[in-house]
């Protein structure tokens, strides 16, 4: 079982910094690497690696479709491209491409969507992506992570960049909640479990699972131990964890910073369904479009809280 940091506590870097400089990392290692880019290289801190190694960062402007079909035949030239935009445009505007040129195709793409869920804050409803995690998990074969923190997208871009095929990354821009150490390990299909309890399972993602720890301290000063699960690979799933928590405690809320049709609160619900049917409770957003407003305003607008999970676990048990 992992051990959190505390909660609140902030990286000491933002998830665009972690991004670029893995990225800029890994290249200098290995020629092969080729970032791509949709006209957002400040956005994601990437315009001062293309003047570090200007060959193996493209921009490719605004067009992302196109941009995931340069990384179709980049992949299949031998060259490993890493692909950024904000979420929604790398695959709500581009899914065809992802799904053809990509998985059918069967090239190795790996794509870092940011600015996902309310995080995208200012920007607003259109580029405020709720369906992500639903249309890449639709793909045949395609790897599905939501990164909590700088160590954990760190870790991702190193794993995934030695691992062939479509592979999904959301996460925010801006500092994350710190959750893990330099020295955390990820496996693919796998979850981590950062709290025990035998009276309700929180399954969280994202930005939610620094808010699922504290609804775990809420639900505490009411006598009830609440386990705490970062799911943060979707798919495939950990089954087995799922199922674990789902007999121990009898009941069961997901919590996502995404619409609950597809995402995190679906897989769970189809493993459940087939495999232990229990009480369940998925925590976010319902039947709605994004809008402006900072990340704490949208978290109360949406439902995306500590107490929000906490009362449905209370429901729940």
């Amino acid at each position: 079982m992992s051990q959190p940091s505390a909660v609140g506590e902030l990286d000491a870097i933002e998830m665009r910094q972690a991004y670029s400089s893995v990225i800029f990392e890994m290249a200098k290692e290995n020629k092969e690497i080729i970032a791509l880019e949709a006209d957002l290289m400040s956005s994601i801190s990437m315009d001062k690696i293309k003047r570090k190694i200007p060959e193996q960062v493209i921009n490719c402007g605004v067009m992302e479709a196109n941009m995931i079909g340069v990384a179709a035949g980049l992949s299949l030239t031998g060259k490993i491209p890493f692909v950024h935009t904000f979420a929604q445009f790398a695959t709500r505007r581009c899914f065809d491409q992802l799904f053809v040129s990509g998985a059918y195709a069967k090239t190795n793409i790996k794509i870092f969507g940011s600015d996902s869920g309310i995080t995208a804050e200012h920007n607003g409803g259109t580029h405020m992506a709720f369906e992500d995690l639903g249309l890449v998990r639709l793909i045949p074969g395609a790897f599905v992570y939501e990164a909590s923190d700088a160590a954990m997208l760190a870790f991702l871009l190193k794993k995934i960049a030695g691992e062939y095929g479509i592979h999904y990354i959301r996460s925010m821009r801006k500092k994350a909640v710190k959750l893990y150490g330099e020295h955390e390990t990820f496996e693919g299909g796998k979850a981590k479990v950062l709290k025990d309890g035998s009276d309700a399972a929180l399954f969280a993602s994202g930005i939610m699972v620094a808010e699922a720890l504290k609804a775990s301290e809420l639900l505490k000063a009411k006598g009830i131990e609440a386990a705490v699960i970062d799911m943060y690979c979707m798919k495939p799933i950990d089954k087995e964890t799922v199922i674990h928590y789902a007999e121990k405690t009898k009941a069961v809320v997901t919590a996502e910073n995404h619409n609950v049709i597809g995402g995190l609160g679906s897989a769970v619900a189809e493993v459940l369904s087939e495999h232990c049917p229990v009480p369940l409770k998925r925590i976010g957003v319902h039947e709605a479009f994004g809008q402006v407003g900072d990340t704490d305003y949208l978290k109360e607008f949406y439902h995306l809280t500590a107490e929000h999970i906490a009362q449905a676990a209370v429901q729940l048990v």
